[in-house]
């Protein structure tokens, strides 16, 4: 009768210890996400936006 309550017991803790750690196998950590940059696109698309609103302008003030 001793066997079977340590087997029992044995059994219980490994139960115990297989609920707890196979939910953890699968479980991912997702990437964090990148850090702005300003890698001077968009500036650089600003600034030939207004050059060439400039440019229309003295054409136009020309003719």
């Amino acid at each position: 009768m001793e066997v079977f309550r340590v087997q029992l017991f044995v059994m219980s803790i490994l139960a115990l210890a297989i609920a707890f750690v196979i939910p953890s196998i699968n479980a991912q950590v997702p990437a964090p996400a990148p850090a702005p940059t300003s890698d001077g696109i968009t500036v650089d698309q600003g600034v030939a936006y207004v050059l060439m609103m400039l440019a229309l302008a003295l054409t136009y003030i020309i003719h």
